[in-house]
């Protein structure tokens, strides 16, 4: 049965620098390529950095208790303190469940928090609580919905909660958990992870981020462990003083206040107090609305738009969909990969102010676009726009670029050393990166924008788009939502880290952040994390109009967050929201590493899970075979098309019948790869023998 994949989406290639030298075109300062990640994590295990000012909060002799858990793996016996609070080693999974890898015996559990964040550790016990609660283990274990859940503490043991506690206000302290031998003394504590009962307690389905009204704008914020969350508006996109400094109400974790229809086009900042446990503190948050839809050139405010007003909509915007061209099969799909800025960034018949940028592609006699539409009428059918959302690594305002003057450059070899270390030299401050740095997902860059400030971006966004459907070309948006750049309290590029402490990001059984997929994975397995996830695509599809997206990492995701967003844009209507869902292609890297490999974290949208999806998923089977070597082989390794055993290049493939046997191979998996999604094709293999083709070969 039909996936609707394409045979030919391979992983993409690569964007030529702008410039004309020779060094690696780079991500992020910190991001490998998605090769060189699967490299880089797939050998080396995540780094577990210590909390932020941890050595403040608590003295080396204050970080055991008395004695050793019984229950305890030789890595842990190894690498880390037993008993620490810099840990959070126990799990709240639901509102009557806490799971733990400790054995009690013939002692005591239980649930201790402070509300200032002042417990301690002390040869004599834990000290500070304002809480202390007895825990009962359930001898029959975690429940099988726990499990299913969380399947890598499938095998903790249980402890129940007492029924009449009020769980609720407790999220909002901080909290630990510990053992008590049976003479009294502590044998052993850890904080806790809170993303079960958040979910158990907190999932939510009502308005978030900012509404407009005719008379009034409102803000909801989905923030159930803050204890206090006020909201600075601004006037301008930086500097002064805040017009008002309002506080927020609590619902059931929904954090709202109703400002004056005058708020519009002013900018807004959270002040959130919250416990983190990256730093064992109560701290003050400064940070974004997650569900932002403008920023300041900075960064560092959300605008108040409304991207409903019609006067951020181009000349025709809401009949685009009517000018959006016909795609009859997504097996008819071919797709070119662009980068936004590379698009026009030295073409001299841009002007200068549109170069690099979103405008570039509206005007009709650019190189660039001359040779779109010559794309478009050879049979191309999708542009791959990478990442255009908001991302940390280029400076939104132009003036603070560094760049190398590309007639100095000329001056020496294409692959000097010369050349290399001028541009490494600038390569922090340029106005070049890929964009694989996630700040806010559902905001444009704005250094792709005339103007970072205001409403340019949303209006140019939107102008690209809709030109680029004029050329005959439906748009791809690249979508980062497997990780995020920044975390923890004080980062500027922290977001989600800031409003709902150690939920957003999938952490491992000690309690620190998972960094496989480069940096801060994310946990779509948490609700309002895939509900985010499904939110902006919604938001991409029905504001921008984009007509696909390409998922970095997609087999980090899970496959259920996957198929509830392809329903949600799949249920799209030209009539109720200008769009046709229907027509919307979405696809991406089913790689199975990492935490989530083997459905460490619930099924993932891996290559294993995702068949029978209508999800595409790119072919690394095809792509090696036809090229050679693999992200982790050795760069001059061959392949079908690259003279493998017919025109060596000197690297050593083995004997002569070993090369041979390699280029049946790469034959076999080319075959496969061609029928796609033929699950029940049958190959006939290079040693003659019938082998039947299914989603896992």
């Amino acid at each position: 049965m039909p996936l609707y994949t394409s045979p030919f989406l391979l992983y993409p290639s690569p964007t030529a620098p702008t410039v004309n030298c020779h060094f690696p075109r780079r991500r992020g300062a910190t991001c490998p390529s998605s090769s060189l990640r699967r490299r880089f994590t797939s050998k080396v295990k995540p780094f577990l950095p210590l909390p932020l000012h941890s050595a403040k909060v608590f003295r080396k002799p204050n970080l055991q208790c008395s004695a050793s858990s019984l229950y305890m793996s030789a890595e842990e016996s190894t690498s880390t303190s037993q008993g620490s609070l810099l840990y959070s080693r126990a799990f709240w999974v639901s509102e009557s469940i806490i799971a733990w890898n400790v054995y009690v015996g013939n002692g005591s559990c239980y649930l201790l928090a402070s509300k200032t964040a002042a417990l301690s550790l002390t040869s004599d016990g834990i000290l500070g609580e304002d809480v202390k609660v007895k825990l009962e283990e359930d001898k029959h274990g975690l429940p099988e919905n726990v499990k299913e859940k969380f399947p890598h503490i499938k095998d903790y043991r249980a402890f129940n909660v007492p029924p009449d506690l009020d769980a609720k206000p407790l999220l909002k302290c901080q909290l630990a958990v510990a053992t008590f031998n049976s003479d009294g003394r502590c044998s052993d504590a850890t904080g806790l992870q809170l993303p079960g009962i958040l979910d158990d307690l907190f999932s939510y389905n009502g308005p978030l981020g900012a509404l407009y009204s005719k008379q009034s704008v409102s803000l909801y914020l989905w923030a159930p462990t803050a204890q206090e969350v006020c909201v600075c508006i601004y006037k301008e996109p930086s500097g002064g003083s805040p017009l008002e400094v309002v506080q927020l109400e609590e619902f059931n974790g929904v954090w709202s206040t109703k400002g004056p229809k005058s708020w519009e086009g002013c900018y807004y900042v959270y002040e959130v107090s919250v416990y983190h446990p990256s730093t064992l503190r109560i701290e003050k948050c400064y940070a974004n609305d997650p569900y932002a839809r403008g920023l300041s050139s900075d960064g560092r405010r959300t605008l108040l738009v409304n991207l409903d007003s019609d006067n951020i909509k181009p000349e025709g915007w809401d009949k685009l969909v009517d000018e959006k061209p016909d795609i009859l099969s997504f097996s008819d799909i071919s797709i070119y990969e662009l980068h936004i800025r590379d698009f026009s960034a030295s073409d001299q018949a841009v002007h200068p102010e549109f170069r690099g940028g979103y405008l570039a592609f509206t005007l009709q006699d650019s190189a660039g676009a001359i040779h779109l539409k010559k794309l478009s009428n050879a049979g191309i059918t999708h542009v791959h726009l990478l990442p255009a959302f908001q991302f940390a690594g280029v400076d939104d305002e132009k003036e603070n670029w560094k760049s190398v003057d590309p007639e100095v450059l000329e001056k020496f070899p294409s692959d000097s050393d010369k050349q290399q270390a001028l541009i490494t030299a600038i390569q922090n401050d340029d106005g070049y990166n890929w964009g694989y740095n996630p700040v806010l997902w559902g905001v444009p860059k704005g250094s792709y924008a005339s103007n970072a400030n205001g409403t340019y971006r949303a209006i140019e966004f939107r102008k690209m788009v809709q030109a680029l459907n004029r050329f005959g070309l439906r748009v791809v948006l690249d979508v980062v939502y497997n990780h995020l750049h920044g975390s923890g309290p004080v980062d500027d590029n922290s977001v989600l880290d800031k409003i709902v402490p150690g939920y957003y990001l999938r952490r491992n059984t000690d309690g620190f952040i998972e960094h496989s997929t480069c940096v801060n994975n994310t946990a779509s397995e948490h609700f309002m994390v895939e509900r985010l996830i499904v939110d902006d695509l919604l938001h991409w599809a029905v504001d921008y109009k984009v007509d696909g997206f390409r998922f970095d990492l997609m087999g980090h995701i899970m496959r259920r967050t996957m198929v509830k967003a392809k329903d949600a844009l799949c249920s799209l209507t030209k009539e109720r929201d200008g769009v046709d869902g229907s027509s919307i292609y979405i696809y991406g890297e089913g790689w199975d590493f990492g935490e989530v490999a083997n459905n460490g974290r619930g099924i993932n949208a891996s290559q294993f899970n995702i068949h029978g999806t209508g999800i595409g998923s790119f072919n690394d089977r095809i792509r090696d075979a036809i090229l050679g070597g693999s992200p982790f082989g050795h760069p001059l390794q061959q392949g079908f098309v690259t003279g493998l055993l017919l025109q060596p290049n000197g690297h050593d493939h083995g004997p002569e019948a070993v090369a041979e046997h390699m280029l049946a191979e790469s034959k076999d998996h080319i075959q496969v790869g061609m029928a796609a999604n033929l699950r029940d094709f049958v190959l006939t293999n290079c040693e003659g023998k019938e082998v039947y083709i299914n989603s896992r070969g």
